[in-house]
């Protein structure tokens, strides 16, 4: 493996989706108070790497606020999403190459609510997970069940078809994170259980090997999913768990950094 492969896989990613929230006021000012405590905790910084996902508007503010700091090349940003084309005129999109162009690492890709509330399909993500890449950026593809079909007992044939058709044929350990987040514990309040995530995120891997087993490495699975300041290091302590991609505690700084902390 390469020295930026080993990088990668002994740290944990602590991204967080700030989702459709924020003022400029308040971007600004909760890109500040995460640079600033990310400063004190030097610790961190070598178990962990960070990334924030602010709306679009607010992406260029926030590197902005992260460069003023000095901590710019410490905390990355990213897109919630990308188009599945180029530049062009496709009124409302922002490409892939838009995100690169002003300095985003990373996008956020087949996120559930995009998936329930915009008609995105396996196949959707795939093609604008290949234009990322493609574009230089690192995708975090989202896969996860909802409650009924893991009522019925699906959820592992679920997932293994999302993989299947959401990952691009060059998807790689250095390009792509993995996000499990199961439908049902997302901005509900419920959580999957430590074995939930194990048996999970064991298969995920063992997926993930298969496909890839003519390279070394495999992409970071991040658990998802009301990931909160005490549930965090019951769920960051369970095996092939390599951090988290966190909702709604991503916009409190102390909530953000205590679980930065417990993994």
């Amino acid at each position: 493996m390469s020295a930026k492969g080993n990088y990668l896989a002994m740290k944990k990613l602590i991204a967080g989706n700030w989702k459709m929230n924020g003022t400029v006021a308040s971007a600004t000012s909760l890109a500040t108070d995460i640079v600033a405590q990310v400063g004190q905790r030097l610790d961190l910084l070598k178990t962990c790497d960070f990334a924030v996902f602010p709306p679009y508007l607010h992406i260029r503010l926030v590197q902005e606020a992260l460069a003023k700091a000095g901590a710019g090349a410490t905390i990355s940003t990213g897109g919630q999403d990308c188009s599945a084309t180029g530049n062009g005129a496709f009124t409302g999109e922002i490409s892939a190459e838009m995100l690169k162009d002003i300095g985003c690492e990373y996008v956020i890709l087949g996120h559930s609510e995009r998936r329930q509330y915009h008609g995105e399909t396996d196949e959707k993500v795939a093609i604008k997970a290949a234009r990322a890449n493609e574009k230089g950026l690192i995708t975090i593809i989202c896969v996860g069940e909802k409650e009924s079909e893991r009522d019925a007992g699906h959820e592992l044939d679920v997932v293994a078809s999302q993989l299947s058709r959401s990952l691009p044929a060059g998807f790689t350990a250095l390009n792509t994170v993995i996000a499990y987040e199961p439908v049902w514990a997302i901005g509900t309040g419920k959580t999957a259980t430590p074995d939930d995530v194990r048996i999970m995120h064991k298969f995920i891997r063992d997926n993930l090997t298969a496909r890839l087993k003519d390279s070394v490495g495999t992409p970071r699975i991040l658990y998802g999913g009301s990931v909160k300041p005490d549930n965090a290091k019951d769920l960051m302590a369970v095996e092939n768990v390599n951090g988290a991609l966190i909702g709604g505690a991503s916009l409190k700084v102390a909530d953000y950094l205590a679980i930065a902390a417990a993994s």
